[in-house]
């Protein structure tokens, strides 16, 4: 035990630089998987992706992809009879954060 009391703050650092380490593999899986440009390009020319852009309409209008619908990452989980089951889903972001994870898993389920 006084190990233990005596090793405390190098026990933390382990533990902490150990979760930092996981922790890319954690958000990933929330999130679903991140393509390359060449996995998307592959995914959308050879099974006919749905291509889904979360940003703002703003970002949306200065450019984005071909067929690309500009959907919020709010109104997804209203709209998803508007995507067919039987084709992949390829969701656009400007920085993948919570709002577009969430979409994801929502998609997913």
């Amino acid at each position: 035990m006084q190990f233990f009391l005596d090793n405390l703050i190098l026990i933390a650092v382990a533990f902490i630089s150990g979760a930092m380490l996981i922790w890319p593999m954690v958000r990933q899986r929330a999130g679903g998987p991140v393509l390359t440009t060449l996995q998307a390009t592959q995914l959308i020319n050879q099974r006919h992706a749905q291509v889904i852009d979360l940003r703002t309409a703003d970002e949306f209008r200065k450019g984005s992809l071909p067929n690309a619908r500009n959907v919020s990452a709010e109104a997804v989980g209203t709209r998803t009879g508007e995507f067919k089951k039987d084709k992949p889903v390829l969701l656009i972001c400007a920085t993948g954060g919570p709002p577009a994870r969430k979409a994801a898993a929502l998609l997913r389920s």
